[in-house]
C-alpha cells in the first residue's frame, strides 16, 4: 500500500484478494479489512473499491497504515496428510 497526494486527494494503492465463492466472487482488502462481492471479478473489484472508499469516509484511515507496500506471498500446508497448493 502506498499513499500519494494528487490535487488535495490522497490516492492509495491497496491489495485485493478475490476468490470464487459458490455463486459470486468474494473480494477482500486486507489492509483495511473490508469485504465485498460480485457476480464477476470486475464487479467484485468495483464493489470492493466502493466499499473501501465508504469505509474510509466514515471511519477514517486505520491506524498503522504506512507508505510501505504489503508483501504478498503464498505458502503450502499439510492437512490430514494431503498437501494443498495455492491456485493462481
Amino acid at each position: 500500500m502506498f499513499l500519494y497526494l494528487l490535487e488535495s486527494i490522497y490516492i492509495m494503492k491497496l491489495t485485493a484478494v478475490i476468490r470464487k465463492g459458490e455463486k459470486q466472487y468474494v473480494a477482500l482488502c486486507p489492509e483495511i479489512d473490508v469485504v465485498s462481492q460480485g457476480y464477476s471479478v470486475d464487479e467484485a473489484l468495483k464493489n470492493l473499491k466502493e466499499a473501501v472508499e465508504l469505509h474510509i469516509d466514515v471511519m477514517g484511515l486505520p491506524e498503522g497504515l504506512t507508505e510501505e507496500q504489503s508483501i504478498i506471498t503464498s505458502f503450502e500446508v499439510t492437512a490430514n496428510g494431503k498437501i494443498t497448493t495455492p491456485i493462481g
